[in-house]
């Protein structure tokens, strides 16, 4: 009872905090009978939500046991499927035992569940793989042995791919992998058990990276991200909208700085350099990339922003009204989360923890203070209620807009009164943009 209330308190939470969560193959998490669902783990707490979101089915997760270092914990985080396991480097918590652990882990897959395993063991926020342990191989292998091969275990890989995992209204792309079928490995495992748990791990590396866009190294990665700040664009055609369009320009930035930096290493050099020169050129006429690509015609941006004006009017009494209702819950959590963690990783999980404890509170007290004032009949504080965060959230898109509106006005008044210069830049994007995908 307990795992399916806050099942529904958290995908609340996490439907509220990004803006678009898509499932590519969703119909391959739809199995009948016992699964284990690897994944890659780049977004702490935050992956285990998603993954738990998504899946219609109870699922059970392994997590590390220095989250339950308190007999409370342990009681509250085993009654919501969580199996704890102590790792090399930790030191053991007091009431777990591995072993134990690894019963519990069974006796779910021989009842048919399914259980969600982080192989890489520690989570970073990066577009990187990192090496997988072979324990989830060797859970896999044990409990189809234990049942002489007629579990039909299935391991489904999951790419877990976010555009930007702590930032507010982002988005994420979840790739549903072929299911490996483990039984296919059990003659293997019965002889040497050690070999045939790499070779599995092996195989689930190989599934996991097709389902990722995934960067050898931080400079590489950081590389990629800019180029796609830069080229990335709604006016371009483009036949994939959303977030898997933009992580398929990603993986293709990525791979053409791969292929550049084995064939032609030195031409990167010139890459950073244009990139550095253009970014800083749009940084100081405050001009967004994608306004490059915009077809400029005077009389049509004039009547879109006419018609901006005044949408702007109508909005700006709805703006002010979610603003002041969401302001101190919204200014806090901004301030909170960077105190009460250092790792960025956790940036989002807590901050959806605390939307949904201050965001409430801060209706309540609301709804409670003006009704000292004001004889509200019930209906009307239900209304009231309701109002906050629907116009709160219309408040972030408005100021946003707004935002849009102003680069807008900076990008006519200069292609009215520096056209040369703004077609300077859109010779160097476009220079840029060939030096990079010039030879696919």
């Amino acid at each position: 009872m307990l795992y399916r209330i806050l099942k529904v308190i958290v995908a609340l939470g996490i439907r509220l905090y990004y803006k678009e969560i898509k499932v590519k193959n969703a119909k391959k998490l739809q199995v009948n009978g016992p699964c284990i669902l690897l994944a890659n783990h780049p977004n702490t707490l935050m992956d285990a939500w998603v993954i738990g979101h998504i899946c219609k089915q109870p699922i059970y997760f392994m997590a590390k046991a220095t989250l339950f270092n308190t007999p409370f914990k342990q009681k509250l985080l085993r009654s919501l499927n969580m199996i704890p396991i102590n790792r090399r480097g930790e030191g053991k918590i007091a009431g777990i035992s591995n072993q134990d652990s690894f019963e519990a882990c069974y006796k779910a897959l021989e009842e048919g569940k399914t259980l969600v395993i982080f192989p890489e063991g520690t989570s970073y926020l990066e577009r990187h793989l990192r090496e997988l342990k072979t324990g989830a191989a060797r859970i896999a292998m044990e409990v189809e042995n234990r049942n002489q091969g007629n579990l039909n275990l299935q391991i489904i890989p999951l790419g877990l791919n976010y555009l930007q995992a702590n930032r507010f209204r982002s988005d994420v792309l979840i790739q549903v992998g072929n299911p490996i079928s483990v039984d296919s490995y059990l003659a293997d495992y019965q002889q040497n058990a050690g070999q045939t748990a790499k070779k599995l791990t092996e195989q689930i590396r190989i599934r996991l990276e097709q389902l990722l866009v995934n960067s050898e190294a931080k400079e590489e990665e950081q590389l990629t991200e800019d180029l796609h700040a830069i080229f990335t664009s709604k006016y371009i055609k483009n036949d994939e909208k959303g977030v898997e369009g933009e992580l398929r320009m990603i993986k293709q930035i990525r791979d053409r700085i791969a292929e550049i930096n084995i064939t032609q290493p030195w031409k990167l050099n010139e890459i950073k350099t244009r990139l550095v020169q253009l970014q800083w050129q749009l940084n100081k006429f405050e001009i967004r990339a994608d306004f490059l690509d915009r077809r400029f015609r005077s009389k049509m941006f004039l009547r879109q922003i006419a018609v901006s004006m005044v949408f702007i009017l109508i909005g700006l009494p709805l703006f002010v009204f979610g603003a002041v209702h969401n302001i101190l819950p919204f200014k806090l959590i901004d301030k909170l989360v960077p105190k009460l963690t250092k790792e960025v990783e956790y940036y989002a999980p807590i901050a959806v923890l605390l939307g949904l404890i201050l965001y409430p509170l801060n209706y309540f007290g609301l709804v409670f203070s003006t009704s000292l004032f004001l004889e509200f009949t019930f209906w009307e504080k239900f209304i009231y209620f309701w109002t906050m965060p629907l116009l709160g959230m219309f408040a972030y898109s408005f100021v946003h807009y707004l935002n849009h509106i102003a680069f807008k006005w900076k990008f006519v008044f200069l292609m009215i009164n520096n056209k040369q210069t703004m077609l300077e830049l859109q010779e160097q994007k476009n220079e840029l943009r060939k030096l990079v995908f010039d030879g696919e």
